[in-house]
């Protein structure tokens, strides 16, 4: 497991400012999130981000007065968040920690908190559920989690949204196992663009269940609109603000689960 987390880590220490840009070019991934976090977190609202990358989501909720605590396994990662809070105005606290070492740092509890990035890496699945049980012992009873994973599909629309790489995909036996995942409804554990865990919708809730939460929602990040992204986005933005606000309303069928590349789980803590 070592050897996977360093992997992952130079990964992110390698393209934090594309990790930063990446939301730039894919914006219904946080214009839904945002869209479905709103409804919970409040201004003056502790958070704290785990795995949150170069701090798009975590300098957001700074912006709106929350008190956020950013932490991610690559230092990188955590010096373009401070220098992005900077430019925007916002202080947050931060650390560079592996989010299976929480325990360590000495934190207290927190109203809110992001699991938004480590169950993408974590390939067993012993430490997607320590991941979780730690993020859980630093939230507040009554408090919400938002925890999102990596659809199986994403690299399927990743390749209908690049002409020419499902030949070369094909022929690739990791690919052709991510393939086959999705067809059985597994997960695929494994090697993609670093070390990556991509879950079938079907295994979120069965995932989630075993921890004391609530489920309050489970939705698709990018709603209907990943294969068809590039295309949306060269649009007139009046066309492009009507599909937002019709994409809202799809956000939770589950049948629809498969056009987005990431879901999220909301939960309130319901115990300990």
């Amino acid at each position: 497991m070592k050897e996977e987390i360093e992997i992952v880590k130079h990964y992110y220490e390698e393209n934090s400012e594309s990790e930063w840009q990446r939301l730039e070019a894919h914006p219904f991934e946080f214009v839904f999130t945002t869209y479905m976090m709103d409804r919970y977190i409040k201004p003056g609202d502790t958070i704290l981000d785990i795995g949150g990358g170069p701090g798009r989501y975590a300098i957001h909720y700074a912006k709106k007065g929350c008190d956020v605590t950013l932490l991610d396994l690559a230092k990188q990662n955590i010096s373009i968040a401070l220098t992005k809070a900077k430019e925007a105005g916002v202080a947050l606290k931060t650390y560079v920690a592996n989010c299976l070492d929480l325990d360590s740092l000495g934190l207290e509890k927190f109203d809110h908190v992001f699991l938004m990035g480590p169950l993408y890496h974590l390939l067993e699945e012993t430490d997607r559920i320590k991941a979780v049980e730690l993020a859980l012992k630093h939230l507040k009873s009554g408090g919400n989690i938002y925890v999102s994973f990596i659809l199986g599909f994403a690299g399927i629309i990743y390749d209908l949204k690049n002409p020419g790489l499902i030949e070369q995909d094909y022929q690739n036996p990791l690919a052709r196992q991510l393939i086959e995942a999705i067809k059985t409804q597994k997960n695929y554990e494994g090697d993609a663009f670093t070390k990556a865990c991509f879950y079938h919708q079907k295994n979120i809730l069965p995932f989630m269940e075993r921890f004391p939460l609530r489920k309050l929602h489970l939705f698709g990040q990018e709603g209907i609109f990943s294969p068809n992204e590039d295309s949306l986005l060269q649009r007139d933005e009046t066309e492009i603000a009507l599909w937002i606000e019709i994409g809202k309303g799809f956000l939770e069928l589950e049948e629809l689960l498969s056009y987005s590349e990431h879901a999220m789980y909301i939960g309130k803590k319901t115990e300990y």
